[in-house]
């Protein structure tokens, strides 16, 4: 199997419940598999789409709609990325470092800080999708994958030796995560047709914010885990959602 083959399998059976079959697992196919987790993202966001489309057309109310398909986005990735996102956030709540952070976040309980997190997520998302177009979704949802590509570019170490973020770690050149982003903010162009430049800036705000937390992740941590990269996701989501709900 070509490493491309083997990374968009991966990608897939990481990013989603969906059966891919089994493959290669390594560095290689891991730098294809981070490298093209936007375009699983957008995938996943054409799908809650057309969800999202249904919904409204069978007349449920906006809400109703947004939390249904906030939903189902939890269902179809496992719900992993937000159990990241709680237990990155409780491992930064400790105010703690190294060790005893990644201690923290290997819990398996959720402490205070991560189920807000997780509720204040939730309940943004499903705020700002009621008001959003189809292609805004699929705008935030490559974003959120684009937070993988991000934090899995040279110069963001791995905390731990072991575990999916020593897998992925590094494993993306920069100029390719570069030539990545550049490809999402154009597309963000055509999905939002009505305001083009809402989708960049959409993209633009999420990387920030990205951005920022990985580097305290590595100040903190000693680097990126597979639970910081969970937690990437849901936030460059969260905050490409209420960019693309402004007015």
């Amino acid at each position: 199997m070509s490493d491309a083959a083997a990374g968009l399998r991966l990608a897939v059976t990481t990013l989603t419940v969906l059966p891919a079959g089994g493959g290669r697992v390594d560095r290689k196919a891991a730098a294809w598999a981070m490298s093209l987790a936007p375009v699983v993202g957008a995938l996943l966001g054409g799908v809650l789409a057309g969800l999202l489309w249904a919904l409204r057309s069978l007349g449920a109310p906006s809400l109703v709609a947004a939390a249904v398909t906030v939903a189902a986005a939890a269902l179809v990735t496992r719900g992993m990325h937000l159990d990241g996102l709680a237990d990155t956030t409780d491992a930064l709540g400790s105010y703690r470092r190294g060790d005893e952070a990644l201690k923290i976040m290997k819990k398996s309980d959720i402490g205070p800080f991560g189920v807000a997190a997780i509720v204040l997520a939730l309940l943004i998302q499903t705020a700002s999708i009621a008001g959003l177009a189809g292609g805004a979704v699929v705008v935030a949802w490559a974003t959120g994958r684009l937070a993988i590509t991000a934090a899995c570019r040279r110069g963001v170490p791995a905390a731990r030796p072991e575990g999916l973020g020593a897998l992925v770690a590094e494993t993306v050149p920069r100029p390719v995560a570069a030539a990545i982003a550049i490809v999402v903010l154009v597309a963000a162009v055509a999905a939002t047709p009505d305001r083009p430049w809402q989708g960049p800036a959409a993209v633009v705000a999420s990387l920030a914010v990205v951005l920022a937390l990985l580097r305290h992740a590595v100040r903190r941590f000693g680097g990126m885990t597979g639970d910081v990269l969970g937690a990437s996701t849901e936030i460059a989501t969260t905050v490409a959602l209420v960019v693309l709900s402004l007015r």
